[in-house]
């Protein structure tokens, strides 16, 4: 995957691991079942809303709290292509490589981006753009190694290929 390209689901700051999966629900670990919980105690309609391909878009530490791989996983099983943040909890944005799942920080992207826009992303360059406004951010690209981890689904996969 060198690209991604969807409708925008935003959210605020400090969104943590327990609202992007609820604590009850942690008794699975299989992704379709995280994918039905995924951001409901933030958004209970989000999961009639995601499609595949829509993106994240956040501010400030996205990811924190626990160091639950559940919350990625999530995220990634309900169909979201990439989340962009001003900033990510640094266990989180591990956890999201390991599983596959494409994240990029922008300070400018999570500011200026809007609920429902349209955006894309060139994981190469990093260059996140607002196909709804035009405009363009530079995202942090994706070092070699790190898309060929994104590019096998994730380190177990990358690891038994």
């Amino acid at each position: 995957m060198k690209s991604a390209k969807g409708s925008v689901h935003k959210f605020g700051d400090n969104i943590d691991t327990d609202v992007i999966i609820p604590a009850r629900y942690l008794n699975s670990s299989d992704p379709s079942e995280l994918a039905k919980h995924c951001m409901e105690d933030i958004d209970r309609d989000f999961v009639n809303k995601v499609k595949p391909g829509d993106i994240i878009v956040a501010e400030k530490n996205f990811g924190c709290g626990s160091s639950r791989e559940h919350a990625p996983i999530a995220i990634k099983a309900a169909g979201v292509s990439c989340v962009i943040a001003e900033t990510f909890a640094r266990i989180f944005y591990r956890n999201s490589i390991n599983i596959g799942l494409p994240i990029i920080e922008s300070k400018e992207a999570s500011e200026k981006i809007k609920e429902g826009d349209i955006v894309s992303v060139d994981f190469d360059s990093g260059i996140i753009t607002d196909e709804t406004t035009g405009e363009q951010f530079k995202g942090q690209a994706f070092p070699e190694f790190m898309q060929k981890l994104i590019d096998a689904g994730g380190l177990v996969n990358y690891i038994n290929s």
